[in-house]
């Protein structure tokens, strides 16, 4: 998610996609290679991976539906060994997800009480494919309100949690990252990073590693399974943020991981820019309409 901004204004909804009819709107580019690939590429290859990080903007209709294309795919490739993990759920509310993926509770009672995005129209294709082919979903980020409390009041006070709050997180204390993901977080906050006490730089360090025990977890017990892992972009460019926190509660994770972005340079890409961000980039039409 990017960092500024929890906000979203609108609920959408989805429209109808193929790879086939809309190819002309992305472009997807082995970072290695700087050449244009497939998405049947990025599926093969994950014969040998375990995690697959979708690297979003959270505003963008093509991002969105590559996701759904690519969670598809997946699943055709590796059947009964597929999981879908996501950003836009909290750790506590894995219980109330489960129950409408099961068909026990309503659409209604599912948004309301698992605190779906206002934009959960762009989320709503994963979840609804997940529920019909009985793809696991994992509710991997931190609840909202410690993450706030951790801006707050700084990472210690994650001690006075009782044993059930601690248990929607990872064990503590949670580590934080230092070197690059810091330098980027400052960067893109405008130097407000450096607050007496860290505790904004601390509240994104308990996001990305509850995510990234969220998934380790759920490795632990499903050793053979993959998973495809959506989160906003700054989360895991660069394999920092969330994917080093996975790499630190399970060494042996093999990850990928995808940046997307809209951008005008989508049919001649900026390697100076991009070349660093991902194992592959999607660059999507920015011309197109944004979903809010």
């Amino acid at each position: 998610m990017k960092i500024t901004t929890y906000l979203f204004v609108l609920f959408l909804p989805f429209f109808s996609f193929s790879q086939n009819t809309s190819i002309s709107h992305y472009k997807i580019y082995n970072t290695h290679s700087k050449k244009l690939i497939s998405i049947d590429n990025i599926i093969n290859e994950m014969t040998d991976a375990d995690v697959l990080f979708f690297g979003e903007e959270h505003n963008d209709s093509t991002g969105h539906q590559l996701e759904l294309i690519l969670l598809k795919n997946l699943a055709e490739k590796y059947p009964r060994k597929i999981a879908l993990s996501m950003e836009m759920f909290e750790t506590d509310r894995q219980t109330v997800l489960n129950e409408y993926l099961k068909g026990l509770i309503s659409e209604n009672n599912f948004t309301n009480d698992a605190k779906a995005w206002p934009n959960y129209g762009d989320y709503r294709p994963l979840i609804e494919l997940a529920k019909s082919s009985n793809i696991p979903v994992i509710a991997a980020n931190a609840p909202s309100r410690y993450t706030s409390m951790v801006n707050r009041l700084g990472l210690s006070s994650l001690r006075q949690l009782d044993t059930i709050g601690k248990s929607w997180l990872p064990p503590l204390p949670i580590d934080t990252a230092t070197g690059p993901y810091y330098d980027k977080f400052v960067q893109i906050m405008g130097g407000h990073a450096s607050m007496p006490g860290m505790q904004m730089y601390q509240a994104q360090n308990l996001w990305d590693a509850t995510m990234g025990w969220s998934i380790a977890r759920f490795t632990k017990n499903h050793p053979d399974y993959k998973i495809l892992q959506i989160n906003g972009g700054f989360h895991s460019e660069e394999k920092l943020g969330t994917a080093a926190q996975l790499l630190k509660y399970n060494p042996k994770a093999r990850i990928i991981n995808i940046a997307a972005y809209a951008d005008d340079s989508f049919d001649n890409p900026d390697w100076a820019k991009f070349s660093k961000m991902g194992d592959y980039i999607i660059l999507t039409d920015p011309k197109l309409p944004k979903t809010f």
